[in-house]
């Protein structure tokens, strides 16, 4: 039963409103002072109604004495600046006296209400924490789990993050919930792909420029640093930035400054920085690609994302989350995996990750013809099922040069990437690692 605390100096009124309040299934405690009420324990009720003129201290006064609990002000000043006082010190809302019965009780009744509504949030938030304890990231593996908590740990810093790990494992997420759990989350989070801007003007789009400056520079640009002013920046394939750009980012680092492209003037930046990367920036640093200054300078907290195939149970549940997403985000009804599909899933060694689960399920779920979702309908079979990847104990590298061989006279790049789950530049560039150029 709702229990609630009625502070009020004036017997009868006080009386009156305990015996409205008992008529209609509330359980009432009374005090007539603010030190008599903190007799009993403030923080067990369910609303506190208090007169805001009281011998000693206020009726305002009992807000510093609760947490969570909401107080509910009375006065007999029906004026809007003794109201807004009482709202500004934390009041949930004010009555004047004399006061309507009906229209104490739908007050009453909306303040319980708001505060059931508060709690249930709380808890939901506090359940969904406890399952997913990262921003839209899930795993119950050791190494998500270990993830988990560096991500906790490192969040409420402003230490510069790197992220290091396979194209498609959710680098990119890592960095919102980086930036999400950090004292930063009400600024911006600037997203920026170094690989998807033009060399020529990833400086002008990084660090702004001035009008004129450059041939079509014909008015002042904000750099996407500067936009990030307060927030987070978050490179992603850090590796690919160009020397120059390299060095304009130390500096950010070094000093928080910047200096458009044309101009003679630095301007003051507060970001927080976060890169990522699926290169060994180590090896570039050795061949002389990556500023050795640069990388030390990123390398203060690293975080290694596993592979899907290293996750184990997490690949089972990650398929099923997915399913369930993607079928609402198409407006499907609900879909299920046959028992051998889930065996297919754990078999499959994942070259593209998490992206490529992703874009295999949207597919599926597509081309099924009923509720159930079977290997062939996930296209498990095509270009080497989890069968025979399995069995015959082939490596990542041979899969990608079967899987490409088999499809690149039916496929566009574009769709081979996509069913791979990387990025068309990651295919060209694993094309010449291994040896299988292009075929015109």
């Amino acid at each position: 039963m709702t229990q609630i605390l009625i502070i009020e100096d004036e017997t009868i009124i006080r009386t009156s409103l305990k015996r409205l309040l008992e008529r209609n299934g509330y359980r009432v405690a009374e005090a007539g002072s603010l030190p008599e009420a903190q007799q009993l324990p403030l923080n067990d009720f369910d609303l506190i109604i208090a007169d805001l003129r009281l011998p000693g201290p206020p009726g305002t006064a009992v807000l510093e004495l609760v947490e969570e609990v909401p107080v509910l002000i009375m006065t007999s000043y029906a004026s809007v600046r003794s109201a807004v006082e009482a709202m500004k010190l934390g009041a949930v809302d004010y009555i004047a006296k004399p006061f309507d019965h009906d229209e104490l009780l739908l007050t009453i009744k909306r303040v319980l209400k708001q505060r059931s509504l508060e709690r249930q949030n709380q808890a939901l938030k506090s359940d969904l924490s406890h399952h997913y304890p990262v921003t839209g990231m899930i795993g119950n593996s050791p190494a998500m789990q270990a993830i988990f908590e560096r991500i906790r740990r490192v969040a409420p810093t402003d230490t510069t993050v790197l992220i290091l790990g396979e194209s498609g494992t959710g680098k990119e997420l890592v960095a919102r919930a980086v930036h999400e759990q950090s004292p930063r989350s009400e600024a911006a989070l600037i997203t920026v792909n170094c690989a998807a801007i033009p060399e020529n003007l990833i400086e002008s789009e990084l660090f702004g420029h001035e009008k004129g400056a450059f041939t079509g520079a014909v008015e002042t640009h904000r750099g996407l640093v500067e936009a990030a002013h307060g927030g987070s920046l978050f490179l992603d394939e850090i590796g690919e930035l160009p020397t120059e750009a390299q060095a304009r980012l130390l500096r950010v680092l070094q000093e928080g400054e910047i200096r458009r492209v044309g101009s003679t003037q630095s301007r003051h930046v507060d970001v927080r920085l976060i890169a990522a990367t699926n290169r060994d920036l180590k090896k570039q640093v050795e061949q002389g690609e990556f500023r050795s200054d640069l990388y030390f300078r990123l390398h203060v907290m690293e975080i290694m994302l596993p592979p899907l195939r290293e996750r184990g149970e997490d690949i089972r549940v990650l398929a099923e989350h997915l399913l369930e997403r993607t079928c609402k985000r198409l407006n499907r009804h609900r879909m299920h995996f046959t028992p051998e599909t889930l065996d297919a899933l754990d078999g499959y060694p994942w070259p593209g990750n998490v992206r490529e689960m992703e874009n295999m399920i949207e597919r599926a779920i597509i081309l099924a013809d009923s509720n159930s979702i079977d290997v062939n309908t996930l296209g498990l079979q095509e270009g080497g099922s989890a069968v025979s990847v399995r069995d015959e104990a082939v490596s990542l590298d041979d899969y990608f040069i079967r899987f490409v061989r088999e499809n690149e006279q039916t496929m566009t790049e574009t769709e081979l990437a996509k069913q791979l789950g990387v990025s068309r530049k990651t295919l060209w560039e694993r094309r010449q690692k291994l040896g299988i150029p292009r075929k015109r």
